[in-house]
């Protein structure tokens, strides 16, 4: 079976700020980027609403980070912004207080009270799970808010990762209002459990062109 893509593309026309190419950690052709790419858009240019699809799944809606798409080398931990790129698919979590265990071919680990994130570039576990408490900074994976429910870690800045370039990177469930995330990929938790039992190790996620 070959790889699958499902592509992110934002709600209205193409504005110019995305267009990614691919490598193993993301974009590599930045040099040729028009400024408002490499600067990332501001706040009152940003879109985070769009939709993601692929090979029998979708079109459904999909938010992206706060401060909108930009491309991946300039992408910085804490600025809100989902970086552009075709993102492999790594495994998954889910929390099985809160549903059954949903139907996939992915590696999928329950998650649990003492499960987090580090978020922190000066710990030398930046970008990768920790076991709570720990002495650096990092997320707290059972969140009360249902948006962790399910996760999909992504390979966004993790072979290796680089501190500072972003970090936790996930394709999660999105809250009632389609809130923009503070960097991650968000569809509701119904869309979410159907495409888990389409998605296979390697396939990729892209957060990519507008309509």
């Amino acid at each position: 079976m070959g790889q699958n893509r499902f592509l992110w593309r934002q709600n209205g026309p193409f504005d110019g700020q995305n267009g990614p190419a691919h490598g193993q950690n993301g974009p590599l052709d930045g040099e040729n980027r028009p400024e408002s790419v490499k600067n990332g858009p501001s706040a009152a240019e940003a879109v985070t609403s769009g939709t993601l699809a692929g090979d029998g799944f979708g079109p459904v809606q999909a938010v992206i980070g706060r401060s909108g798409a930009i491309a991946a080398e300039v992408k910085r931990e804490g600025d809100g912004a989902t970086p552009l790129g075709a993102w492999p698919v790594r495994r998954a979590l889910w929390r099985a207080g809160r549903l059954e265990r949903p139907d996939t071919a992915l590696v999928l680990d329950p998650i649990g009270p003492d499960d987090g994130w580090c978020d922190d570039p000066a710990d030398p576990a930046y970008n990768r799970p920790v076991r709570l408490p720990w002495p650096g900074r990092c997320e707290v994976m059972t969140r009360e808010d249902g948006l962790y429910d399910i996760v999909v870690v992504l390979g966004h800045n993790d072979d290796p990762a680089v501190p500072g370039l972003g970090s936790a990177i996930f394709l999660h469930c999105a809250s009632p209002d389609y809130a923009p995330t503070e960097g991650c990929i968000a569809i509701a938790r119904d869309d979410l459990v159907t495409l888990l039992a389409l998605l296979r190790p390697g396939d990729l996620i892209e957060v990519g062109r507008g309509g």
